[in-house]
């Protein structure tokens, strides 16, 4: 907040757009001679894991789409395991991905479905991606999950499932496209919001 020569308010401090993103060396697609250091394609020859696509579109509350966001996933592989050095390694499977959404505010990584990994308290927690969202006009970076919707049993113990109130987990659970294709929209406000964790 503003405040005049007396030290008294004197109205908001403007908020400060985020952005334009710049795809140099971010997420390429091979639109520049330089090898993608992390894109929206996960799978690596041996990785465990069923090899699945999440797609979907990022939304603002009124349901138009945003067409300049950008995400970063976070994951597991098949069998559960980080490739963060904490555990044997899989085959150059990196479990980092970044995607930009474009049209329709639509994005898509092709990976592997994550196993379930252990939670703070030691118990399991259910399969899951972890996303981090940029975008227009959002200060922070947002945070939020996909979980899978045959894994109904494993969400009833998952501990972080359990913090978000019965009626709005839905937003997190992703929708079955197909064999292999899951679809998943990211909500920023609004009746429909998506739950976004602190980080």
């Amino acid at each position: 907040m503003m405040t005049d020569a007396r030290g008294k308010p004197d109205g908001i401090t403007p908020s400060q757009t985020v952005g334009p993103f710049f795809a140099y060396a971010l997420t390429p697609g091979g639109r520049y001679a330089f090898e993608v250091l992390a894109g929206d394609d996960l799978t690596v020859p041996g990785v465990a894991g069923e090899a699945v696509q999440v797609s979907g579109r990022v939304l603002d509350g009124e349901g138009k789409p945003v067409a300049d966001a950008f995400l970063e996933i976070w994951q597991a592989d098949g069998a559960g395991r980080y490739p963060d050095g904490s555990g044997p390694g899989n085959t150059g499977f990196r479990g980092f991905g970044r995607a930009e959404t474009r049209d329709e505010g639509r994005f898509a990584f092709r990976t592997v479905k994550p196993g379930p990994v252990a939670g703070p308290d030691g118990s399991a927690q259910a399969p899951h991606i972890c996303i981090g969202l940029f975008a227009r006009g959002v200060l922070r970076r947002l945070y939020t999950r996909i979980y899978f919707p045959e894994d109904a049993q494993a969400h009833g113990k998952d501990p972080v499932l359990a913090l978000v109130p019965a009626d709005r987990r839905g937003t997190l659970i992703a929708r079955t496209a197909g064999p292999g294709a899951y679809t998943f929209d990211i909500v920023l406000n609004g009746a429909d919001e998506t739950v976004f964790f602190e980080a």
